[in-house]
């Protein structure tokens, strides 16, 4: 039989761990290490100029200028167009890189993503899907003297 007491259940008890209010597109160095900041610059965010930090950034909109985040990971997201150098210690793009890029560790370009410029990196990932136009400079000793 039906009662008033059996309709109204307490709703299930959520642990803090359990909600992730920022979700990145990839599994990057910040979900491995939750310590690190993550900015991000939203899609309808337009940026002509020096971009420059001391974190980890995702850049959703359109930058016109050098970005340079010596040591920290940048994460281009697949709505993002960027007209940039960039100097960065990892670069994840899911979106649009006019410009060079130079990484101390990996550069991941994703499905869908582009790079269109010289990359100098450590390591490189290109998938099925991206597009590059390109020279790539591969020099592993950049991850040893980053690391030194």
């Amino acid at each position: 039989m039906w009662s008033k007491q059996q309709a109204v259940a307490e709703p299930p008890a959520v642990s803090p761990s359990s909600v992730t209010p920022f979700s990145s597109p990839s599994a990057s160095k910040s979900d491995r290490n939750p310590s690190r900041n993550v900015a991000r610059l939203g899609a309808t965010i337009q940026i002509k100029g020096q971009v420059t930090g001391d974190e980890d950034l995702q850049i959703d909109g359109v930058v016109d200028g050098p970005i340079s985040l010596q040591g920290h990971e940048l994460t281009v997201g697949s709505t993002a167009k960027l007209t940039s150098e960039v100097h960065a210690g990892d670069v994840v793009a899911y979106g649009k890189v006019v410009g060079d890029v130079h990484a101390r560790g990996r550069v991941d370009i994703r499905r869908d993503g582009s790079v269109i410029g010289n990359v100098s990196s450590a390591r490189i990932s290109i998938e099925d899907g991206a597009h590059f136009k390109g020279r790539i400079e591969i020099d592993p000793a950049k991850t040893q003297s980053a690391a030194d």
